[in-house]
């Protein structure tokens, strides 16, 4: 029997919920209370596991501080020719990777440093350090 794919929309806008119930500080058990759910339903939202319906993902923008229209800022379109150009494959990394803990860290970390200098040298290093370990493997 085939495991069933989540949707590519489900999961872009459940990895949205996440970033965004992880930079509001928002535990899984917490926004699942608030919604009369369990942590387990969030974490099926979360991965696109399970389809968040209209009226539940207004609720959780409410809960969340956000417009509806956030969880699908950046969604793949469906529309790109195959084998066509597009900037989501690209674009896909830096979503999946802010919606995991280090990179919620990381972005509110960063954000708070204020000299530009300070941050660019940080870019510079980080990107040093992928070189050095792309060299590596």
């Amino acid at each position: 029997m085939l495991k069933k794919v989540p949707n590519p929309i489900d999961r872009h806008v459940g990895a949205r919920v996440r970033m965004r119930r992880m930079l509001a500080g928002v535990s899984q058990e917490k926004l699942g209370e608030a919604l009369g759910l369990t942590f387990q339903q969030v974490q099926k939202y979360e991965k696109g596991a399970n389809r968040i319906s209209a009226s539940r993902l207004q609720q959780i923008a409410q809960m969340l501080e956000v417009p509806v229209s956030f969880f699908f800022e950046g969604a793949p379109s469906g529309d790109t020719p195959e084998g066509g150009f597009s900037d989501m494959a690209a674009t896909t990394y830096v979503s999946d990777f802010l919606a995991t803990s280090e990179g919620v860290q990381l972005t509110k970390a960063f954000v708070k440093i204020k000299s530009s200098r300070v941050r660019r040298r940080i870019v510079d290093l980080v990107e040093a350090l992928a070189e050095e370990a792309e060299e590596k493997a």
